[in-house]
């Protein structure tokens, strides 16, 4: 198996349209050839504990409303393309993702990072939860098949906290500076939301130099 390491935050649409293009991929692919791991990157990592009103948020990002509208309706454009249906509307706030990280860290030492990582993207894309609240985040991990009194125990101290941060860190002094940011073996970089047939060819060679190794 190769390790695909993939570099991503739970509240990117990006990130959630890369994964679904990439889902599609792997469930069209004959062989799938990846072990993948998820790695921290918040986009907002000075974002206030209890997150920021969506609207302000967005607002001062994107300088300004017309600003906001503009980048997010490309954003709706292109999940539609992707067939998601992204209920941006249902969402009041924009989170600081730091415990959520932590969950998807906690996730993968149970081998439920995947599924966890979905579920989050579900929840806040489609739902419109909150994924900064420690009841949502040990709702998620308990649907994955992790303990929910055990996540809340972790939630409720600084457990894995100054890991996560440092992890973040590294990520962006290695270079990834925007997410989804997938790396192959260790090696090949694949920035950004792919489409289905980029990831098959690459799958398609992946799996043609395995057969050739005696």
């Amino acid at each position: 198996m190769i390790k695909l390491d993939i570099f991503s935050d739970p509240i990117c649409p990006w990130c959630f349209i890369g994964k679904t293009l990439l889902d599609r991929a792997l469930n069209q692919a004959a062989h799938n050839p990846f072990t993948i791991e998820y790695h921290p990157f918040q986009l907002n990592p000075d974002m206030p504990t209890g997150g920021m009103d969506r609207r302000e948020y967005l607002e001062a990002k994107f300088g300004g409303k017309e600003g906001a509208l503009e980048v997010y309706g490309r954003i709706a454009e292109v999940a539609e393309e992707a067939e998601l249906m992204l209920n941006l509307a249902a969402i009041e706030r924009t989170p600081n993702t730091l415990d959520a990280h932590r969950v998807i860290h906690w996730a993968g030492l149970e081998q439920r990072q995947i599924p966890v990582v979905s579920m989050l993207f579900d929840a806040y894309f489609m739902q419109g939860r909150d994924i900064e609240d420690h009841e949502v985040l040990a709702d998620i991990a308990d649907s994955a098949g992790c303990d929910a009194a055990v996540i809340q125990r972790l939630l409720a101290s600084d457990a894995d906290a100054d890991d996560i941060r440092a992890r973040d860190a590294h990520a962006r002094e290695r270079g990834v500076n925007a997410v989804p940011t997938h790396i192959i073996a260790n090696q090949h970089v694949v920035p950004g939301s792919q489409q289905p047939e980029l990831w098959l060819k690459l799958i398609d060679e992946i799996n043609g130099q395995i057969g050739s190794i005696p």
